[in-house]
């Protein structure tokens, strides 16, 4: 059996797509990593996956597995991409789309400019709903890792990360520090771990070592969990432009209660067809 992909990618953070209005899969685990292996398979951060939905309102259902066969909540560079995928594949003859996700619905936007702009919806900060084990809500928190207390704000934007604010990005020790974080007993469903230099009140960089996927050029709902911390810091303003190694990203958010706007490329790479 022919299974068609299309290789996306937002900013670097790559993705293989799979149409499955059109054609079916029983996918697992052990499918989706042996997809993902950059040697052996195609290569990718997460799989996505475009399929029908009965949710009223939504065009089309949107789901997303990392690259270690975990499904999980929310990616905003792929929302990005899945938009530009229905559009350019002609499944709809609209420009805005609402998606199904596990946890809610997205809605986003194709611009005149070929850029998408996602409605990442109000962060969650409430710590029960990251899910970050703390006695209180606060602005940050403290955070045991490797012998060091680091100082981190917790975010859910759809899915868990942890933002912390460190002097120099490019030389601070992300790989080792990253799966640390990860993996800390804090978080009961695994975090996205972020580090963020602050470069002024418009402008920051970031590095973001994801859940089940390890650091990726950009991470679309990690942009958006930085700039809520360096708001909620009192450290930015509502429009800041986002440095990662894949390119940059523009988030808007206005403060408590209102949706965290992002805006960044979404580019086609090539479209195959795998053997199953």
């Amino acid at each position: 059996m022919q299974l068609r992909f299309t290789k996306m990618h937002g900013l670097g953070n790559d993705f293989m797509v799979l149409n499955l209005l059109q054609q079916q899969v029983e996918l697992s685990p052990t499918l989706v990593r042996a997809w993902s292996h950059r040697k052996t398979g195609i290569g990718f951060d997460q799989l996505l996956i475009l399929e029908a939905t009965a949710s009223p309102g939504c065009d089309f259902a949107y789901r997303i597995f990392n690259a270690d066969g975990d499904e999980v909540e929310h990616c905003g560079n792929g929302a990005r991409c899945i938009t530009r995928y229905a559009i350019d594949q002609g499944l709809t003859s609209k420009t805005a789309l609402t998606f199904a996700m596990a946890r809610g619905t997205i809605a986003t936007r194709l611009q005149a400019d070929g850029q998408v702009t996602v409605d990442m919806r109000p962060p969650v900060l409430a710590p029960a709903l990251i899910p970050f084990n703390a006695t209180q809500q606060a602005v940050s928190y403290p955070l045991c890792v490797a012998g060091q207390q680091l100082q981190i704000c917790a975010i859910s934007m759809g899915n868990p990360h942890a933002v912390m604010v460190v002097d120099k990005v490019e030389s601070f020790p992300v790989l080792e520090l990253g799966p640390q974080i990860e993996h800390h007993p804090a978080f009961p469903q695994r975090v996205n771990a972020g580090f963020m230099q602050i470069i002024n009140r418009g402008e920051i960089r970031l590095r973001v070592y994801e859940r089940g996927a390890g650091e990726t050029l950009a991470c679309g709902t990690g942009a958006c969990a930085a700039v809520v911390a360096g708001r909620l810091l009192g450290r930015l303003d509502a429009q800041v432009l986002v440095h990662t190694h894949g390119g940059d990203l523009h988030i808007d958010w206005a403060g408590d209660g209102a949706s965290v706007w992002k805006t960044g490329p979404a580019v086609t790479v090539f479209e195959g067809q795998i053997e199953l």
